[in-house]
C-alpha cells in the first residue's frame, strides 16, 4: 500500500511542470477566452457587462464574419490537400537511391528552417506588380502583369501558394522518415514477382505509411485553421476581406478594434470548427489506417 502511494506521488511529481505550465498557457487561456465571450469588455479587456449568447446570435448574421468562414475553408482547401500531394511526390522521388540525392533533400527541407516572416517577405517581392519575378516571367511569355495581392480574385490563391511552399519542407521530411522505414525487403519481393512500381505505390507504399499521412493530413489540417502571420504581412486581411480568416479577424477585433469579448466568441467558434474537424479525421480516415 505505502508503495503505490509513494509511486503515484513520483508520478504527480513527474508530470506537475508540464500540467503547470499547460495551466497557465493553455488550460486558462481556454477558460478565460470562453468566460470573456460572455460579455462586454472595456479597451482593457475587462469585462464589463454580461450578454450571454449575444455574440454568438450577432455572428450567425455578421457578414464579415460569414466572408472569414468562407476564407477560412477556401484557404484550408487551397493549402492542404496541396502541401500534401506535392510533399508525397517529393518525398518518393527522394527516397530514391540515387547519387548526391542528399542535396536534393536538403533543397526540398530547407524551407523548415525559415520564419514565417522571412518568407512572407521574400513572396511579397515575388509578388511585386513593378519587380517581381513571378510578373517578369509572365510577361516573358508575353501574358499580362497582375496585382496578386491587391486583386479579390487571387489574393487568396496567392497566400495559398506562398503557404503550401512554407509547410512542404516539415511535411516532406516527415513523409521521408516514414518511407525510409518500410521494410526494404517487401519492395524487393515485389520486385522478383514483377509488379509495377504503381502497384507498388498503391499495395505497398500507401498502405504501410497511412499513419504518417494521416498524421501530416492531421497536423497540417489544425495548422491551416489557425494561419495568420502571412495573412497578417502580405494582405493585412485585404482586399476587401478576401483573405481575412478566422485568426485574422479575431485579431482585428481583438487588438484593433479592443472588442475582446466579440474575438472571444469568434475563437470559441474556431476551437469548435478545429475540434469537429479533428474528431471527424479520428472517426471517419483513422479506420483506414493500417498500422503495423
Amino acid at each position: 500500500m505505502l508503495y503505490t502511494i509513494k509511486r503515484t506521488i513520483e508520478g504527480i511529481l513527474y508530470i506537475f511542470p508540464s500540467f503547470l505550465l499547460f495551466s497557465v498557457f493553455v488550460f486558462y487561456p481556454m477558460v478565460r477566452t470562453g468566460y470573456l465571450s460572455f460579455y462586454m469588455t472595456d479597451f482593457q479587456g475587462t469585462p464589463t457587462t454580461y450578454i450571454g449568447l449575444e455574440h454568438f446570435l450577432y455572428l450567425l448574421e455578421d457578414r464579415n464574419f460569414k466572408e472569414s468562414l468562407k476564407a477560412t475553408f477556401l484557404f484550408v482547401l487551397y493549402t492542404v490537400p496541396t502541401t500534401v500531394v506535392i510533399s508525397f511526390g517529393l518525398a518518393l522521388l527522394a527516397n530514391e537511391k540515387l547519387r548526391g540525392i542528399q542535396i536534393f533533400r536538403t533543397i526540398f527541407s530547407s524551407t523548415l528552417g525559415m520564419s514565417v516572416a522571412a518568407s512572407s517577405v521574400i513572396w511579397m517581392f515575388m509578388y511585386n506588380p513593378a519587380v517581381g519575378i513571378i510578373n517578369r516571367l509572365i510577361l516573358a511569355f508575353g501574358w499580362r502583369e497582375y496585382q496578386w495581392l491587391l486583386n479579390p480574385d487571387t489574393a487568396l490563391a496567392a497566400v495559398a501558394i506562398a503557404t503550401v511552399w512554407m509547410n512542404i519542407g516539415f511535411s516532406f521530411l516527415i513523409l521521408l522518415g516514414g518511407l525510409q522505414n518500410i521494410d526494404i525487403t517487401l519492395y524487393e519481393s515485389a520486385k522478383v514477382l514483377g509488379l509495377s512500381r504503381m502497384y507498388q505505390l498503391w499495395r505497398i507504399t500507401i498502405p504501410l505509411l497511412s499513419p504518417t499521412l494521416f498524421f501530416i493530413v492531421t497536423v497540417s489540417l489544425i495548422h491551416a485553421f489557425q494561419t495568420f502571420g502571412q495573412i497578417d504581412i502580405l494582405t493585412k486581411g485585404g482586399p476587401m476581406n478576401t483573405t481575412t480568416v478566422l485568426v485574422y479577424s479575431i485579431y482585428r477585433e481583438a487588438f484593433i478594434n479592443y472588442n475582446f469579448g466579440f474575438a472571444s466568441a469568434q475563437a470559441v467558434i474556431l476551437f469548435l470548427i478545429v475540434l469537429i474537424v479533428t474528431f471527424l479525421q479520428f472517426v471517419l480516415v483513422e479506420r483506414k489506417v493500417h498500422y503495423q
